[in-house]
Parts: structure tokens; sequence; C-alpha cells
């Protein structure tokens, strides 16, 4: 038997063909309507639609009977009740058996977020489902995009989520985007959490801030983690180790690190951070800060500084390269490495002063530039003789 989908149908005759369809696959429902009203037919209903995840059912079938699901929803009257029954479909969603009802679940969760009216707080629970389930098959970019676009797609319900609402989601985003291995927007995620706490309740955030700093030192391609200091969660460790590995990584060179792992092996092991892992980080950090007061130089003192041997100096030169952070020309006849630019590990108040420097520079130059020109412009001219 078919199951009506957003067909002009009286959502009565819906709810019986709805509640006849499970009864065929095997769930334990009456066909017969409850005495109770539509929303006891759809708590019925939805408390049993999972049966026909393990029925013998196409993924058509159980797509349109979910779409169907969606469509009585819609027109249940806004309340608690409205809610809770939303609530509930979600859960059944979110426990989808494969990637196949995955998909069928994802897509029949985005059908019903935007079939809500945009100010109803509970589309935040679907939103939330629809990370859960997207995370599972493989597909959460396909539901985030940014956090930016995220926040003003929630906000339009009133009232919009609240701070503790809106943590909890950050918290479930970035465990997902870590386990897609999309590293680069779990970071994003996890400062944009970090960012939702105040000076009153940092203490509050003590796991997050341990789990955005091991995050970003084990991440291989964070190296600039300088804008983490300035977290008031992250300045609320400020004496413990996870805060001095980190402000070692932010601006000290790969010695300190050395010294650091030396007294607190068991402390790297704990956090899950790979020394190996460390020590090739720190080795292009400490070259990039070399860089910043030297443009040339020479293997023996890249040797020295980074404590590599005479074969490998060549190598990590070729992978510093590819990281971006430094430009730079190599001469294995002059043993020597010409630097034409490279990143700032630390951006603070002298780099910002020699940029203002540079900038006046400039402006100074354009106007004498300027001046020159118009001079040209309005000098007499003179006939020639």
């Amino acid at each position: 038997m078919s199951v009506y989908t957003f067909l002009e149908i009286d959502v009565n005759t819906q709810v019986e063909e709805l509640r006849s369809y499970l009864k065929e696959v095997g769930a334990e429902i009456s066909t017969e309507r409850s005495t109770k009203g539509l929303e006891d037919d759809l708590h019925k209903i939805i408390g049993v639609c999972d049966t026909a995840f393990a029925a013998q059912s196409t993924e058509a079938e159980v797509e349109a009977l979910l779409n169907s699901i969606v469509s009585v929803l819609i027109v249940v009257p806004v309340g608690e009740k409205t809610e809770s029954l939303i609530l509930a479909f979600c859960e059944k969603l979110s426990k989808a058996p494969s990637d196949r009802l995955g998909n069928v679940c994802l897509r029949v969760l985005n059908l019903l977020f935007h079939a809500l009216p945009e100010n109803l707080g509970v589309r935040y629970h679907v939103y939330y489902t629809m990370v859960q389930v997207s995370g599972r098959i493989g597909q959460v970019q396909a539901v985030y995009q940014s956090a930016e676009k995220m926040r003003s797609t929630l906000n339009t319900a009133q009232p919009p989520p609240s701070p503790e609402q809106m943590q909890q989601l950050l918290r479930l985003l970035h465990q997902t985007l870590i386990a897609n291995k999309l590293s680069e927007d779990a970071s994003k995620v996890m400062i944009e959490l970090l960012g939702t706490y105040t000076t009153e309740n940092a203490s509050q955030a003590r796991e997050d801030a341990h789990i955005c700093i091991s995050a970003s030192l084990a991440d291989p391609t964070t190296y600039i983690m300088d804008h983490l200091l300035t977290l008031k969660p992250v300045k609320f460790l400020e004496g413990e180790l996870i805060h001095d590995l980190l402000t070692i990584f932010v601006s000290e060179k790969l010695p300190g690190y050395i010294h650091f792992y030396n007294n607190h092996k068991e402390f790297i092991s704990s956090i899950g951070l790979d020394h190996e892992a460390n020590v090739r980080k720190m080795r292009l950090l400490t070259f990039i800060q070399m860089a910043e007061n030297q443009t040339e130089m020479g293997f023996d003192l890249i040797m020295q500084e980074l404590q590599l041997g005479a074969e490998e100096v060549e190598g990590f030169i070729i992978e510093a390269l590819k990281t971006k952070l430094v430009s730079a020309r190599m001469d294995q006849n002059q043993r020597k490495v010409y630097v034409t630019s490279r990143v700032h590990r630390t951006f603070g108040r002298s780099q910002w002063q020699a940029l203002h420097e540079i900038l006046t520079g400039w402006k100074t130059n354009l106007a004498q530039v300027k001046d020159s020109m118009q001079a040209i412009v309005t000098a007499p001219i003179t006939a020639a003789k």
C-alpha cells in the first residue's frame, strides 16, 4: 500500500493510512484512530515509525512514510505537545541504523526544519539532530557551513537559543567535525565555543579550553595559536601545565619544548599528543622565528637551532616551504637559505607598530608622488624657440 505525502487529502485519512502502513510492516499499532485526537495519533505513530527501518521496506517507502509524518506534524497547532512530538520524531531519526537510511533521515529532517515557522524554538532541536545524523554519514558539510550562517539561521526563533544550548551545539559540532577529519573547521568552532563564555563563567569552560588547546596543538595544519591566549577560558588556565605548553608553542623555540617534555613526559601522553609530531611543529615554528630576525641563514645555524642532522636540513626546508608559512630560496652550493617572506608567530604591539610605520611610509611616499605629478601638471608650458 502507498503512503500519502503532501497530497490534498484529509489529515484524518492520512493518519489512518499511516497507521495501516505501519501495521503492515510489523508495528504494534492499531489501525483505528485515537479517540483522544490528532496529537495522540501522532504520538503513537511516531513511537513505532522506526519499525520501518528494520522491515523490508525500500528506501523510497521509508522516506515516503517519514515525509508523510512531517506533513501531519506541520498542521498540528503550535504548542508544548507539538514540541514534544517533534523531539520524539527527531529522536527516532537520530537512530537510523545505516548510512542508506541515514541519508533518508537527513533529507526528512531538512524538510522538517524548513517547513517549520522560523520563529519556533524547536527548530534548534531539529538542527541539532541534523548535525548528529550528518556526522555519522559523513555529510556534515551539507548541514554546517559556518558559525555565522548557523547563528543567523537559528536566531530567528523567539526566543533564540540560550547560551547553554549554543554551547551544547558547538560542542557537538566540534566533535562531529573532528570525526569527519575537518580539523580546521573544528578549530574555528571550538574558538567560537570558548568565545561564548564571559569572565564570570570562564571557570565553567575548563574542559572545553583543555580540548581546544590539545586539538590545536595536535592539528598538523595549525601553527599560529597566539589568539588562543586572549580567550577568557584559556586565561583562566594560567599556571597550569596545559597553558605553559601552549605558551611554548606560541612564542618559544625548540629547546623550550624539549625541556618541558623531559620534565612532563606523562602529561604530554595524557592529553593525547605525539612527541615526534610536537618536535616537527616546534622546528617549523622555531624556523619562522629565526626568519623574523634574519633573512639569510646558513645550514649550520639551522642544524644547531633545530637539532637536525646535516642530511636532514634540505628535506626540512622543503617541507617548511610547503606550509606556505615561509617563502625562501635554498642555495645548496652555498649551504644557505634566503628568506623573502614569513608569517608572524605572534602579532602583538610591536608588530602593529611596525605595520603602522610601513603604512605611514607608504602614505608619505604617495603624497610626494602626488605633489610631483601636480607640479608637472601645473608647470607653465614654454613655447619652443
